[in-house]
């Protein structure tokens, strides 16, 4: 009986159980942030480079320009002509036709329980569209 309420009066491994439990949550919880802003970052800086390429663009500059102009926006993403798309063509561009510069990224995530939540690598879209002066 005595060993007993020496058990029961005895809390010095309560706080190590308690974080042993608490902890993973707390770590899901500051991983998931992190990815979300580093997806919202990415989200942001897409675009902003797809509207500065469509004002570019409807300025009369070629597409070369203009995807130079987004990829100089968005530099830390490390964006390809292949990811960048302009519509219409260069040829069928005239006053007042709306210009729409696309840009499709996709940001691999760092986190490894994330993933199982969300598609890795992480697809975002954005486009701008403006008409042509």
């Amino acid at each position: 009986m005595h060993f007993i309420r020496k058990l029961i009066k005895n809390k010095q491994g309560q706080a190590l159980v308690e974080l042993a439990l608490v902890l993973p949550i707390l770590l899901m919880l500051v991983m998931g942030t992190v990815e979300f802003g580093r997806i919202f970052h990415s989200y942001l800086l897409i675009t902003n480079a797809t509207r500065e390429g469509a004002r570019a663009g409807i300025v009369g500059l070629d597409d070369t320009a203009i995807k130079t102009k987004v990829k100089e926006v968005s530099v830390s993403l490390g964006l390809t002509d292949s990811q960048i798309s302009i519509e219409p063509g260069q040829s069928s561009r005239v006053r007042g036709v709306p210009l729409t510069v696309r840009v499709n990224y996709s940001i691999g995530l760092i986190t490894p329980i994330v993933d199982a939540v969300v598609p890795n690598p992480f697809p975002l879209t954005a486009s701008t569209t403006m008409r042509i002066e």
